[in-house]
Parts: C-alpha cells; sequence; structure tokens
C-alpha cells in the first residue's frame, strides 16, 4: 500500500515536473520481451487531467497493460500455430476497412445530401402511423421567479402574447428576476420535462393538459408558472415538427443506401468495360 501510493507519486511528478522523461524511453513495466516506455505512457494521458489524476489515470493505465500483456503472453504460449495465424482475419479486416473509407470518400464528395421540406413532408403524410406519440409534448413557457418581484397577471399576459414588444418585456424581466427560465414556445418537447418543474402534483398529466393553460404554484420563496401554448397527447399523431430531424435523417439513411447500390453497379459496369473482370466457365456454371 506504501509502495503504491509511492509510485502514484512518482507518476505525479514524472507526468507533470519534466518533458525531457515523458518523451524518454524509459521503461516502466516489462512483461516478456515487451516493454511499457514513458514515451508510451506519456502519450496516453488525456491531456485534460490534472496532476494527481493523471497520475491515478497512469497507474491504472499500467496495470491494464500488465493484465493485458500477461494474457496475450498466455495465448502465444498455448494456442497452435494454426489458431494463431491471423492473417487472413487481418486481410478480411483491411480490405473491409478499406472499402469503407471509400465508400465514405465518396459520399463525402458526391453524394447529395440535401432534403427537401417537401420530401419531409411527403414521408410524414405517407407514414404519419409510424409517428405515434408515445408521451405527452407541450410547446410552453416556464418561469420561477422570488415571489417579492412576481406579478402573475402581468406574466400570463405577456406568456401568451405574440407581439414582439411583450416578448421582449419578458424576456427582460426573466432575465433580470427569474431564478430559472426556459422558453420552449417554439418548439415540441417532454411534457414531464416541463411540468417536473413545478411542486404541484399531478395525477392524471392527460387530463391536466386539456384543463390547464396556466399552471401555477407558490411556495415560501418562490413563484412558479408554467404556460402551455399547445399540447399532444400520448397516442395522437406526431407534429411534423418533432419528428421532422427523425425524418430527415430516415430520407438522407434510403438516399446513402441507394447511393451506394448505385456506385457498386458503376463501378462493376466499369470493371466490365476495361476488361478488369474476367469470369471463367467451369462445370458447375456456364459463364
Amino acid at each position: 500500500m506504501i509502495k503504491s501510493g509511492f509510485y502514484i507519486i512518482f507518476l505525479a511528478f514524472i507526468l507533470t515536473g519534466c518533458s525531457l522523461f515523458m518523451d524518454s524511453d524509459e521503461p516502466i513495466a516489462k512483461v516478456g520481451v515487451k516493454v511499457l516506455t514513458m514515451k508510451e505512457l506519456s502519450e496516453n494521458v488525456p491531456n485534460y487531467l490534472d496532476a494527481a489524476d493523471s497520475s491515478l489515470w497512469a497507474d491504472d493505465y499500467i496495470k491494464k497493460w500488465i493484465h493485458r500483456e500477461l494474457l496475450l503472453l498466455k495465448a502465444e504460449d498455448n494456442l497452435t500455430v494454426e489458431m494463431k495465424d491471423v492473417s487472413k482475419e487481418l486481410e478480411e479486416y483491411r480490405n473491409s476497412l478499406l472499402v469503407f473509407r471509400y465508400r465514405n470518400v465518396l459520399m463525402k464528395e458526391k453524394m447529395d445530401t440535401t432534403v427537401k421540406d417537401s420530401d419531409i413532408q411527403n414521408y410524414f403524410n405517407t407514414h404519419r402511423e409510424s409517428f405515434i406519440l408515445n408521451r405527452n409534448i407541450v410547446k410552453a413557457i416556464y418561469i420561477k421567479v422570488p415571489v417579492e418581484v412576481s406579478s402573475p397577471e402581468n406574466i400570463k399576459d405577456l406568456c401568451t402574447s405574440s407581439d414582439p414588444q411583450k416578448q421582449a418585456r419578458l424576456n427582460e424581466y426573466c432575465l433580470s428576476y427569474a431564478k430559472a427560465y426556459d422558453r420552449f414556445n417554439d418548439q415540441w418537447v417532454a411534457a414531464d420535462q416541463v411540468l417536473k418543474n413545478i411542486p404541484v402534483e399531478i395525477t392524471d398529466q392527460n387530463q391536466f393538459l386539456q384543463r390547464n393553460h396556466f399552471i401555477e404554484s407558490t411556495d415560501k420563496i418562490y413563484y412558479y408558472i408554467v404556460c402551455i401554448s399547445n399540447y399532444r397527447l400520448s397516442g395522437q399523431v406526431s407534429p411534423i415538427e418533432y419528428v421532422q430531424n427523425d425524418i430527415r435523417n430516415l430520407i438522407l439513411s434510403k438516399q446513402k443506401i441507394e447511393f451506394l447500390k448505385q456506385i457498386e453497379k458503376d463501378i462493376y459496369k466499369e470493371g466490365l468495360d476495361k476488361n478488369k473482370v474476367k469470369l471463367f466457365k467451369t462445370k458447375n456454371n456456364r459463364l
């Protein structure tokens, strides 16, 4: 235990005190013929850690390195020559990685990633049954303000107004006095995300949303209010705004699949046209 503590302090000094040590090939641990050097260790330590955390991280890294190398040593000693031959797997992995990278280059350079709003609307109209809400969602404003500076009727008036001047006044008021202030009146969010901030017990959220545009509560210190401008209930079809990013990703995914299929067809045709492919007749085919 004392040895471990001393080692951590030593690592902290080495890792934070001198770049000469960090860049050296000074050995830290050895398993068989494998050696872990200070340079390798320092290259792996995250640069956002402070001295104490760096030394703890380094100590853990060394232990894991030793465990891994011991396990590898055991595997080398106990597996057959055939089992240790991984050349086929490495070649398959290399081929897959090259194809993956080439596809990404092609998609980045040549694929059209534009998704029109009309395409999103058409997809939504065609697949409305796929966008049934599994939670209640709302458009709302949440405000938590000290009681002594609260003005409930004024806040309600500003919350429900579409007048830019009144909206600006609400922002100014809340930025000056509010302990918490979230504007979700221009986007759909889960009702739970908003209502959890109000110290009000809600036994039936569906009924509660249908009956209340304002949800108010007061304790000894704060006045709370949620101004709900719109809501949709679980089981109803989602508003398109709530799922448009999901639809855009679905369309892009489909476009990606079609793009890659076409690329493969074009490369295959090019290979045939340039005589890069030769097919041989065998007993089992009639090519």
